[in-house]
């Protein structure tokens, strides 16, 4: 799927063919396992062909002790940061956990609440812990622990 130009649509599918994939720490591996890191990396596969670097190992914790934003500093890196306000279908949503700690889960925007999508309500695509690769309702609880969002970039070669 490499080549052109990629829509949120096209992400929003793509993460839809992961659903059901077992939740496996530092996987990324469509219907084998995958964290919620590698659900984001199979995604830039599909659409962005090779990984942009190496990833080095990681913790559940994220670095959560050190109090390093890990993952959002790797996120600005390779994704393009949006503003909270602009959500669209095929976001990457970065989510702080707790308050005080670390931003260490990621997901994909899969529906914006449209009233023609899912009878309005936002959901999201993401790797979570005992329950694999699922597609959430994005309730306020969820809507309040974003941080951050970003998108794929617009032009692949």
């Amino acid at each position: 799927m490499t080549g052109g130009r990629v829509t949120g649509a096209d992400i929003a599918k793509t993460a839809r063919d992961w659903i059901g994939t077992p939740y496996v720490h530092q996987a990324s591996c469509r219907g084998a396992g995958c964290d919620c890191l590698g659900l984001i990396r199979g995604i830039w596969r599909a659409h962005c062909a090779q990984e942009p670097a190496p990833l080095p190992p990681y913790t559940m914790d994220w670095s959560e002790p050190q109090a390093e934003e890990r993952l959002w500093q790797a996120a600005q890196r390779y994704l393009r940061a949006k503003p909270l306000s602009a959500c669209e279908v095929g976001d990457v949503l970065l989510f702080r956990m707790r308050a005080g700690a670390v931003a260490k889960h990621l997901g994909i925007q899969s529906a914006t609440g449209a009233p023609e999508v899912l009878q309005g309500q936002p959901r999201f695509i993401h790797a979570y812990s005992a329950r694999g690769v699922v597609e959430s309702a994005l309730t306020g609880p969820w809507q309040r622990r974003i941080v951050a969002r970003f998108a794929f970039p617009d032009e692949v070669s």
